[in-house]
């Protein structure tokens, strides 16, 4: 018996039968079905533990919602005091804690940023962005990137991949225009109609497998941007938080884009909240209609309070130091084992601790995750280039474990490619 307080389940077959019955029968089969039954237990630190007992070392964070680790005793406790004293609040008046909140996220952003709308959810952060940005410059097209993820709600999801988009019918071809990440023709030929309100883009692409922008290329989209009365909207979900070293990964390019969206690991992974950073142009709309965007949820205090702890144990200097120390010790280590299996192991895309592992295969990540999923490390692949592995590590994992994760990876990637090399043999 698997007694939980509120609830209890006789086993984890049982979780997973009433899994496939009551919540997602597509999404559970998959991955039992790819030798991931995984049913997080307790969890830690940068672990996981299973129903069955056993324990994996984190390294997908779920998009960096884990950035401090799981049940960070310190967001833990600020959001346990907060608890004494604050709820969920009321949205639609003035609130100490999205005041101290907001103050805080202006303070720690990019110049030029002067307001703060929130959003309980990435995508809902996306959905103000894009509406705030409609509303500055009174244009409806939306410029985003092939592969691009920015969301599952109503206008993030036109801005990401088909895959997620015309399964709902929210493939809007007149609206939302897509170009190759990488390519600045096709990207100035898009804008040039100046019925462009915003070009939205991820500083690293996660979900298309972390590709690093060329050299100049962010910079010089922020340009055209300017050139043809674009807003530029840099979407630093999964690239923000000192992910890239930097706490804001877009300010390593030097730009200043006219709205930032964060989200995941501003929650502390504790309490979801997300916000929409909006320039004096963007924010326009707070001072015409106030009620223009309600979000229950959005914003909520004690969600408020988990960010501010967050935010403050995120901008200390020694945490900066760890990140890079941490990116220094990961390349290194990603390095050597490349040179083990250069032909299987084909690139490396760090950007510090935000890394993409490409290998020599279409799904070669998958059977990566699978061998390392069975070595005690929880890695998942990019969903819209499997051939790449999203490889994660905390902002605040100690040195040990980072040498762990590292040699529990050469076994990994070794195993992978035996079997995918012996699979191919016995095909030919």
């Amino acid at each position: 018996m698997y007694d939980y307080g509120s609830f209890t389940f006789e086993s984890k077959s049982e979780v997973l039968e009433k899994s496939v019955r009551y919540w997602n029968p597509d999404k559970t089969k998959f991955w039992t079905n790819s030798g991931v039954d995984l049913v997080i237990d307790r969890r830690e630190g940068y672990f996981l533990w299973d129903m069955s007992g056993r324990r994996l070392i984190d390294l997908h964070l779920n998009g960096g919602t884990y950035n401090l680790g799981h049940r960070n005793p310190e967001v833990v406790a600020a959001v346990k005091d907060a608890l004494d004293r604050f709820d969920v609040g009321n949205h639609h008046f003035p609130s100490v804690a999205r005041t101290a909140l907001a103050e805080a996220l202006i303070a720690s952003a990019p110049e030029g940023l002067t307001k703060v709308a929130y959003g309980s959810g990435g995508g809902e952060a996306i959905d103000i962005a894009l509406k705030s940005a409609r509303h500055a410059t009174q244009k409806r097209k939306i410029v985003s990137i092939v592969k691009a993820y920015h969301g599952h709600t109503g206008l993030a999801l036109a801005t990401g991949d088909d895959r997620f988009a015309k399964i709902f019918l929210a493939d809007r071809p007149d609206e939302f225009v897509q170009v190759p990440f990488g390519d600045l023709e096709a990207m100035e030929r898009a804008l040039s109609g100046r019925d462009v309100a915003a070009v939205i883009m991820e500083t690293i692409p996660a979900t298309y497998g972390f590709p690093l922008p060329p050299p100049g290329y962010l910079e010089a989209v922020k340009a055209l941007t300017e050139k043809y009365d674009a807003l530029y909207i840099a979407d630093e979900v999964q690239t923000g938080l000192m992910r890239t070293g930097e706490l804001w990964g877009i300010t390593k390019h030097g730009i200043q884009p006219d709205i930032l969206v964060t989200g995941k690991g501003i929650s502390g992974g504790v309490y979801p909240i997300t916000a929409a950073l909006l320039s004096d142009r963007a924010g326009q709309w707070l001072d015409q209609d106030g009620f223009a965007h309600i979000s229950t949820f959005g914003g909520a205090e004690v969600g408020c309070v988990a960010a501010l702890k967050t935010l403050e144990i995120t901008t200390r200097p020694e945490v900066r130091s760890m990140v890079h120390y941490i990116s220094e010790l990961m390349r290194d280590g990603l390095n050597r084992i490349q040179q083990m299996y250069p032909d299987w192991m084909v690139g490396v895309r760090q950007n510090g601790v935000v890394v993409g592992l490409e290998f020599d295969h279409p799904e070669g990540a998958k059977f990566v995750m699978r061998h390392l999923y069975e070595l005690g490390v929880w890695a998942i692949f990019s969903t819209l280039d499997p051939r790449v592995l999203q490889f994660k590590p905390g902002i605040l994992m100690p040195r040990d474990l980072c040498e762990d994760v590292l040699d529990r990876l050469e076994v990994a990637v070794g195993r992978a490619r035996a079997e995918v090399r012996s699979t191919d043999r016995r095909a030919s």
